[in-house]
């Protein structure tokens, strides 16, 4: 048997290699180094002998390093000199994940010699438990009580298919066990050895020789397992040798990418990390060629493992709602879905998305649905989103998530913001039922469905009702979609001052927030540091601005932006600016009523435009709209939950759809002076329009009926009431029909009937000298101005006309101000239109306290265009 080398192969960087030991140098202490209970063996006649107490129960144990997993050949030659039993056995390690093989948790694979079936036998350890059988050997095998010699080999394929053999004579005539199993539990190895139990009288009746571990195969790659978006960790079914383990060459995805570094695991020899310069995509295979295993086995390749990348925190533009069902009712067919949902989209063409704590909520509540640890994405994939106790009502349509406090969605519209673990806004959009652009979808039944998931900052225009014949597309790319791409630059619509150290600029669009953060594009005049410009999400169409030094109340100042850039990638030109100023409190008549649009066109909606005639900024925040109810009780609305300053002689006007307002007077509107508000009073025909302060105190009253509209109008439907003058009391003889040249109203415009020239200083003008009351905002009606010398006289103003005729009589002993108007349009006591020619304006003026009287007569012409 002494024929056998003693080899020990040592690769570079490595400690140890292949195995094999015949003790021919006569120790057991170098070429290898055996260690644990050296004291209780030695060497004799070129073999490995047992040299233990003579103690009952004793147990021996002898390793060295060893490495080798698969593709390994295991031989030994052994002779237990003694009768086996339960108490007399040696099992020798062939993989140990402890030196110490006496460890009650070491782990592994031996060959048992002898026990209570007198066998050769290979078992598995795992840990603390009982051993396991993997090949059961034949029963009396070593049946002598003196001398049982065996030679065994025991073969591990790379598939990780067991052989055990035995040859009772000691050579190598090898008898296999029938059973072959496959067993891949253990893929590590530190050492091999042996490991004795005896009974008082066998402590010398063990010998061993002939250790050999043989590793002659090319290690094999075993999978590859992302650890993050640009690692991958590959695992080979053995030990690899540096440098060839780490040489950078030696790898690469299909793709084609290399990667930057390579590090092995400082834990398993078998591993190591690939890091890339960019993400995975979604599917990738990656190469190995010429990596050579601790033995100098070569794997020329190439070797390929694919992997998945991992499921990864979705960014900004990632995740989107891409579709929103808010209105169930009526349904369109039978198949349509019978729940409110919003679809979910992974825009990305190479991510999977984890969701895994990310949240879906309103910006009205603090109550929002989480998504499970476990939900993810593919690329490109939609999943339904509705109410936990409603997934069986989805589970057709494909993926289908429904997360505790699923928000309800209103009819009307709403915000959903989708945003990360991390509380990054990813998402968000606040629809409106004006979305859908059609009257009869918008009653309910269909979804609401993005055009373009390439421009998902957009708003209304990127928004359109499902084309879909069942009413929607849950689960599936949109009906609608389509190019729509956003080619508009975001414009500065205002500035307000929040407090004194703060101002907040209000652009047309979602901004790029990290841009938008860089205090460089904003400048202020008069001169004033700006320390820091905070985007303000959700939607990020605001950004906050703070200032070094305090404001001053109403004192105007100036904002300018340099260049904005939406989340797009729009940038606006240069110097957009905006005035503003630190607000003030309003009194009781600072803001009034500047139009009232009471009784509107079939589908439109209702406004009421108020005028600052102070010259302070005032804040309308909380500030509220009513209407005197006949019980005396007042229904009433916020004109703003933030901040909405009115500039002096500013006017703003606030209806429910700014969309539907424009689209009724196209040409007579301004949409920077349009406000949208969730709901508005109900105005009718005769009642009391009311304003109150932040503090419900009340500001201004306009006490209106439809007899104040002009008599000739074929239809009041459409047409507002405006104010005259800006500076008159909000009474209804300061108001008239708006013209019909401007398409009867102005909403967020100057009115058309605006007069707020005086005239002379004579104690009575009348102003136009010639006036044309065809409703074409050009001279409608004559205004007759007065300024008295002092209070307390009564009036009575009577028309005639230029033959003496009595025409109209406009007042009747009322009492004055002491400046002020009175207003005629033309218009007789019989409710005709006067004939075209002079009048004549007789002023009877009495002071009841003096018994003054004065009489005035005053000349205007009522004319005609032709």
């Amino acid at each position: 048997m002494k024929h056998l080398l003693l080899f020990f192969l040592l690769l570079p960087g490595l400690a140890f290699a292949q195995v094999a030991d015949n003790f021919t140098d006569g120790n057991f202490t170098t070429n290898p180094v055996w260690s644990g209970d050296v004291a209780s063996f030695l060497v004799t006649a070129q073999q490995l002998q047992s040299n233990g107490p003579a103690v009952t129960g004793t147990q021996l144990a002898l390793s060295t390093p060893c490495q080798a997993v698969t593709g390994t050949v295991w031989e030994f030659w052994a002779n237990l000199r003694l009768a086996t039993s339960s108490g007399n056995l040696a099992d020798v390690w062939l993989m140990a994940s402890q030196s110490d093989l006496k460890a009650t948790n070491n782990s592994g694979y031996f060959v048992r010699l002898g026990g209570t079936d007198d066998e050769v036998s290979l078992f598995r350890k795992d840990s603390t438990r009982t051993a396991v059988l993997v090949i059961d050997g034949l029963n009396g095998t070593l049946s002598s009580s003196t001398n049982n010699l065996v030679r065994v080999r025991v073969t591990r394929t790379t598939a990780n298919r067991w052989t055990l053999e035995r040859d009772l004579a000691g050579t190598r005539t090898f008898v296999a066990e029938a059973a072959q199993p496959i067993d891949a539990t253990y893929q590590r190895s530190v050492a091999m050895g042996v490991a004795l139990t005896y009974s008082s009288t066998n402590g010398r009746n063990f010998y061993f020789d002939d250790f050999a571990v043989t590793d002659a195969t090319a290690p094999l790659l075993v999978r590859a397992v992302p650890f993050d978006a640009r690692q991958v960790d590959v695992a080979f079914n053995e030990g690899v040798a540096t440098p060839s383990a780490t040489l950078v060459s030696n790898y690469r995805l299909q793709s084609g990418a290399a990667p930057v570094s390579v590090t092995p695991s400082a834990t398993n020899p078998a591993v190591v990390r690939l890091a890339f310069a960019a993400d995975f995509p979604a599917q990738s295979v990656v190469e190995v060629r010429n990596v050579a295993d601790l033995y100098g086995n070569v794997a020329a390749g190439p070797l390929t493992a694919a992997f998945t990348a991992l499921p990864v925190a979705p960014a900004v533009g990632d995740l989107l709602i891409s579709e929103i069902f808010a209105d169930e009712t009526p349904p369109v067919s039978p198949t349509s879905p019978q729940s409110e949902y919003v679809e979910i989209y992974n825009r990305s063409a190479t991510k999977t998305l984890s969701l895994r704590g990310v949240r879906l909520g309103k910006g009205s509540t603090a109550t929002v649905a989480v998504f499970a640890d476990t939900a993810k994405l593919l690329p490109g994939q939609y999943a339904v989103v509705c109410g936990s106790t409603r997934v069986p009502q989805f589970v057709g349509y494909g993926k289908v998530y429904g997360p505790t406090n699923f928000p309800s969605l209103s009819n009307g519209g709403d915000q959903l913001i989708l945003r990360g673990r991390d509380g990054r806004t990813l998402f968000e959009v606040t629809y409106s039922d004006s979305w859908y652009r059609d009257a009869r979808k918008k009653d309910g039944g269909w979804s609401l469905e993005m055009i373009d998931a390439n421009n998902y900052c957009g708003g209304a225009e990127n928004w359109i009702a499902s084309t879909d014949a069942s009413g929607g597309t849950p689960g599936r790319a949109n009906s609608v979609r389509a190019t729509n791409a956003d080619a508009t630059a975001p414009t500065l619509l205002r500035a307000v001052a929040i407090d004194a150290l703060t101002i907040r600029a209000y652009f047309s669009e979602k901004l790029d927030s990290v841009t938008a953060a860089t205090i460089g594009r904003y400048v202020l005049t008069p001169t004033a540091t700006i320390t820091r410009a905070a985007p303000v999400g959700p939607d990020f169409r605001q950004v906050d601005l703070t200032l070094s030094a305090a404001l001053l109340p109403s004192r105007p100042a100036t904002l300018t932006v340099q260049t904005a850039t939406d989340c797009a990638g729009n940038a606006s030109g240069a110097l957009q600016s905006a005035t503003f100023a630190l607000p003030e409190a309003g009194v009781a008549g600072d803001v009034v009523f500047n139009e009232l649009l009471f009784n509107p066109r079939v589908s439109a909606v209702r406004f009421v435009e108020l005028i600052n005639r102070s010259n302070k900024f005032i804040d309308l925040q909380r500030w509220q709209l009513g209407n005197l109810k006949p019980d005396g009780s007042v229904d009433v609305d916020l004109l703003s939950t933030g901040p909405l300053v009115l500039a002096p002689n500013q006017i703003m006007a606030f209806s429910t759809s700014t969309a539907i307002l424009t689209s009724q007077y196209p040409t007579s509107s301004d949409a920077t002076n349009l406000v949208q508000l969730s709901s508005l009073p109900t105005f009718p025909d005769a009642s009391t329009a009311l304003l109150f302060d932040s503090r419900g105190i009340e500001i201004d009253r306009f006490m209106y009926s439809k007899d104040l509209h002009l008599s000739l109008l074929s239809t009041q439907e459409g047409v507002s009431l405006e104010r005259i003058r800006t500076n008159g009391p909000t009474l209804g003889s300061n108001f008239h029909s708006a013209a019909g040249a401007v398409g009867y109203a102005t909403p967020g415009r100057p009115n058309s009937q605006a007069q707020d020239a005086a005239g002379g200083n004579q104690d009575w003008t009348v102003t136009p000298e010639v006036f044309t009351p065809d409703d074409d905002g050009q001279a409608d009606f004559a205004t007759l101005n007065y300024h008295l010398d002092a209070t307390g006289y009564a009036a009575s103003v009577t028309v005639y006309d230029a033959l003496g005729r009595l025409t109209r009589r406009l007042t009747r002993n009322e009492t004055l101000p002491t400046t002020g108007f009175i207003q005629w349009d033309g218009i007789d006591d019989r409710g005709h239109k006067a004939a075209v020619g002079y009048y004549i304006l007789l002023v009877e003026l009495f002071r009841p306290s003096g018994g003054e009287k004065r009489e005035y007569k005053k000349t205007v012409v009522l004319g005609a265009r032709f």
